[in-house]
């Protein structure tokens, strides 16, 4: 080992005259610790031998639970929590170059799309969208999934939650700058004076110069003593069209929206018979019935279905989801672990009603979660978390777009745009036996419904009053209403992008989040190497096209010319044949703005696209004529996804 220049040498296991003490971690990280007479600890972190900085931390001030932490680490960027929003965020702090930590509570990367079972994710669908560190999983997952993504109508691509944990893993493993340690959580947060400097976990503590949030529940906030938001805000907070103006029976019940244990329920094929599902503590088939009745069993099949004859079960109508006395999830640990025990009671609860409706031929999958019960999500997936209170709070209006628009103005700060995520999600509540009236955000696009495009500000991710910390999943400073369309998978990696990359930059240049110039922010994302994205909403700026990055920053720099509709003047991107996709021919019948079929000799299909020329060339296409072209075919949605169509 060579310690850093301006250390003295090391010299059979003592540094300057001070003992080293030296264990190996599990993450095979040699760890070097010295103390000094005046209070003082030298670290030394090694990866696997690459020497990384000298840190010295003051100790007079750490509580005595910090003092009796069995190792100390020091980083540039830690990240607390693997969900969705924090893997991201840790792995794209360590591909711009920071030394970074990511302790995790499970032993799973990937959050809400592997962990908690949501591998059917939601919005950011459309080619324009799929950008950043989102487009490059997509791409991967389909390189890797066997049998493509088309397989339920939920979502246009479904995937073994295995494949996409494996891919997290792998890019965090390619960064030898980058060390997890999984199965850890906060215990203890320490600040100096309004600045957030280290976490204390079980047996190990961790000092950075910045600090990152990526807890399902926002678990930082409260043990910092960061301001943070839970639950409802009424009308007269933030003037929200579909807030209520006071509390009632339904926003006393259902504090926040309701979470859902996720499983994956295997059709064991005709003639055999699944493990029989056991009679639970909480058992209540009877708030089941009439779960698929408006769908039909193969549709409600369908719905999430999987590869490999598994189907995910997220099911909102009658099913598991799961909303009572949802406050005991920040009450306390006892509390949570009893309000969590139930929802995974409800969902084994609804397979085996499943079981009972369907026959022995379903059951719970295994092999699928590293745990016993394997056809089971390793915890559930949170739609709601605490969120911080931000320098600036997106609300209702910051998602809307307004009347005769397909877009929402970018949103500004101090003169200048402050966007650094994109999506387009539809506000989206659960709550179990209750519709909660949301102002729609919805438009028909590429012959489907799809939601309207928003953009993020920076400014939602900072702490308000509080520096070294920066919030990376559903934790950012959002209303309760507005979180309906914030909180989906996508865009919570486009968050967690812009936090690595803004907590990387702060190292660089040795500042807070708050000093952060954003037009830096976003340069660096749009010019990312390895995973671009975007951060002003276009529906035909395609990422690969020369011109995709024009078109962000002249938006960026003139935003008083951002076209409400969403459209740039781009010349059309070309749709070259998919090499997986299959070609097609038939009759297309325009049926009404933006409802198209496709009529073969073997039947009907409605089409659709994600891409923006297809959408243009359909839009002005003559009804009853004869079509032809490359694209997916899903049966569950009953769709054609077209992706090429041959020159008329």
């Amino acid at each position: 080992m060579t310690p850093p220049p301006s250390a003295p040498p090391l010299s059979q296991g003592r540094w300057g005259g001070v003992a080293i003490a030296k264990v190996r971690c599990t993450l095979e990280i040699d760890r070097n610790v010295g103390f000094d007479r005046n209070g003082w600890v030298a670290v030394v972190v090694l990866d696997r031998d690459r020497p990384l900085r000298l840190h010295q931390i003051d100790l007079s001030n750490l509580s005595p639970d910090f003092m009796a932490s069995s190792k100390h680490y020091t980083v540039d960027v830690l990240v607390v929590g693997g969900g969705t929003g924090g893997t991201v965020a840790a792995i794209q702090a360590a591909r711009r170059g920071a030394n970074t930590l990511l302790v995790s509570e499970y032993s799973w990367l990937g959050g809400m799309l592997t962990a908690a079972g949501v591998c059917a994710p939601d919005g950011n669908e459309l080619v324009a969208f799929q950008t950043g560190m989102w487009g490059a999983f997509l791409r991967e997952l389909r390189k890797r999934q066997p049998g493509g993504l088309d397989n339920a109508w939920v979502s246009f691509f479904t995937f073994d939650p295995r494949i996409g944990e494996r891919i997290f893993e792998d890019w965090a493993k390619k960064l030898p700058n980058l060390q997890w340690i999984a199965n850890s959580i906060p215990l203890e947060v320490r600040r100096e004076g309004d600045r957030i400097v280290g976490v204390r976990f079980g047996d190990f503590s961790v000092e950075a110069q910045v600090i990152l949030d990526g807890t399902e529940l926002g678990d930082l906030l409260p043990l910092g003593d960061v301001p943070y938001r839970w639950g409802w805000e009424w009308q007269s907070e933030f003037e929200e069209p579909s807030a209520p103006t006071e509390p009632n029976e339904h926003t006393q019940r259902h504090p926040v929206q309701a979470l859902t244990w996720v499983a994956i329920l295997q059709d064991f094929g005709k003639g055999n018979t699944a493990p029989e599902i056991p009679t639970l503590p909480l058992d209540t088939p009877e708030s089941f019935v009439g779960a698929w009745t408006d769908y039909g069993v193969d549709k409600f099949l369908s719905y999430g279905k999987l590869p490999g004859n598994r189907f995910m079960l997220n099911w909102p109508n009658r099913g598991n989801d799961y909303g009572e006395g949802l406050d005991r999830l920040v009450e306390s640990a006892n509390a949570r672990a009893d309000c969590l025990q139930e929802a995974k009671w409800r969902t084994q609860s609804f397979m085996r009603f499943l079981q009972r409706q369907l026959g022995r031929r379903y059951g719970c999958a295994g092999g699928i979660f590293p745990h016993a019960e394997s056809g089971l999500a390793l915890y559930p997936y949170f739609r709601e978390s605490r969120r911080v209170v931000g320098l600036r709070t997106v609300t209702e209006q910051d998602v809307l777009p307004k009347s005769g628009s397909q877009v929402v103005q970018l949103p500004m700060w101090e003169g200048a745009v402050d966007s650094i995520a994109v999506g387009n999600y539809p506000n989206d509540h659960h709550y179990p036996d209750w519709t909660f009236p949301v102002r729609s955000k919805t438009l028909r696009w590429g012959g489907r419904v799809t939601g309207t495009p928003f953009s993020l500000p920076y400014r939602a991710l900072i702490p308000a009053e509080i520096d070294g910390l920066l919030a990376c999943e559903k934790n950012i400073s959002v209303s309760h209403v507005a979180n309906g369309c914030t909180r989906l998978q996508p865009i919570v990696m486009g968050i967690g992008q812009a936090a690595g990359m803004a907590a990387a930059l702060c190292v660089e240049r040795g500042c807070q989040p708050r000093e952060l110039p954003v037009r830096v922010l976003q340069d660096a994302l749009l010019n990312d190497s390895i995973a671009p994205a975007a951060v002003v909403p276009l529906f035909d700026s395609v990422p690969d096209r020369p011109e995709w990055r024009h078109w962000q920053r002249y938006y960026l720099d003139r935003p008083e010319e951002y076209p409400l509709n969403g459209y740039s003047p781009s010349p059309a991107a070309p749709t070259p044949i998919p090499k997986d996709g299959h070609a097609f021919s038939g009759e297309f019948y325009g049926r009404g703005s933006q409802d198209y079929q496709l009529v073969t000799r073997n039947g009907a299909w409605r089409i659709v696209t994600l891409h923006p020329t297809i959408d243009r060339i359909l839009k002005t296409y003559p009804d009853r004529h004869s079509i032809s072209g490359w694209g997916r075919f899903n049966v569950a949605g009953n769709w054609l996804l077209v992706e090429s169509i041959a020159m008329r």
